[in-house]
């Protein structure tokens, strides 16, 4: 195993821990890169092609390396309801990027998720789990500008 995934040695090299090594990998990378399957599935004894399935299966992983900044725009019911399609689109307009991408610069990565749990402030995104809500297309130029700013 290579010394960056030296890490998955606080875990029993056990087919059964495999999800487990997978979640201390995302926690520790922020993703599941080519290197981390190959890790992985030489620490727990188990083809690439196999945990590649698992990565697949389970929506808490990531194949992406992630943005400094982390838009999440919500589509639970109530932000659905009050437009969280538009401030999808917005977003991503704005940034340049599609659902579940992260720009060149890597400063912005963009995901849709299921609920904040702000429905009081729909329309809402989090940066970073920083919740705006209310959100207008003004307001999400106006933030976004913000964040690019600092950088």
């Amino acid at each position: 195993m290579e010394q960056e995934f030296s890490y998955l040695k606080t875990i029993a090299p056990s087919r059964t821990s495999l999800i487990k090594g997978l979640q201390t990998v995302q926690e520790r990378e922020g993703y599941i890169s080519d290197a981390a399957i190959e890790a992985v599935a030489a620490y727990f004894q188990t083809p690439p092609a196999e945990v590649e399935g698992v990565v697949s299966f389970y929506a808490q992983f990531k194949r992406n390396r992630p943005g400094k900044y982390k838009v999440a725009v919500c589509d639970g019911t109530a932000c659905h309801i009050k437009g969280s399609v538009h401030i999808k689109e917005w977003v991503s307009a704005e940034l340049g990027i599609a659902n579940n991408q992260t720009d060149k610069e890597g400063l912005f990565s963009l995901e849709t998720v299921a609920c904040l749990g702000c429905c009081s402030l729909a329309p809402v995104m989090s940066i970073n789990g920083k919740v705006f809500g209310q959100l207008d297309r003004k307001s999400t130029a106006r933030i976004l500008k913000e964040y690019r700013k600092n950088g």
